[in-house]
């Protein structure tokens, strides 16, 4: 239902009336962004990624263990380690159409992994075991003057063993936020973000 919603939004601005749809002249020319390809123009497809290692004691806490954790009968912790070492992130913007007014429109994707098992001020290992699938995916349309329309949908879910209960230190939450949908206005300056801009 919602890839429908996106991509009857796609198909409703590529068929606009060519009335509706703007001629951008700069000096006389035509600017390079009419110029483009009509699917995949230059650019089309943009983004970063970043890998993190947070040192002892400054480790992301996703929300899901009681602190302190008390000992369970042995005297050892209680299982409940959602406390990450490392964060590998990115975001992927995709713009296909490069003609029309629907060049304006874009699809977004801001993915978080989330690894590590650690308890602080008892346990401060460096396993890369996975922990979380913490992620953003929505679409949103350029306006002038810097500004955007955003729609986003954000989601978490753990993974391998913190999909499972881990004993009594365990709040069972979803996640940081958990799932939520937000519609939005964005607003660059100072040049960020030039790589798509079609205004």
């Amino acid at each position: 239902m919602k890839i429908s919603l996106l991509l009857g939004f796609l198909f409703f601005f590529i068929a606009l009336p060519a009335g509706a749809q703007e001629t951008a002249l700069v000096s006389g020319k035509v600017s390079p962004v009419v110029e483009s390809r009509f699917f995949f123009p230059h650019n089309w497809i943009r983004g970063y990624t970043d890998f993190d290692v947070a040192p002892p004691h400054n480790e992301p806490d996703l929300g899901r263990c009681v602190f302190p954790q008390p000992p369970d009968a042995g005297g050892s912790n209680s299982g409940c380690t959602a406390y990450a070492r490392y964060l590998i992130s990115g975001y992927l913007e995709i713009q296909p159409i490069g003609r029309t007014f629907a060049r304006h429109l874009f699809f977004f994707f801001e993915p978080t992994f989330s690894f590590g098992r650690n308890i602080p001020q008892v346990s401060y290992l460096a396993s890369m075991e996975p922990m979380g699938f913490d992620r953003s995916i929505g679409f949103a349309f350029q306006l002038p003057k810097g500004f955007q329309f955003r729609v986003t949908q954000h989601q978490f879910d753990y993974l391998g063993r913190y999909s499972k209960y881990l004993g009594p230190a365990d709040l069972r939450t979803n996640g940081p936020y958990g799932l939520y949908t937000t519609v939005g206005v964005r607003w660059s300056f100072g040049g960020y973000s030039q790589a798509g801009k079609t205004y």
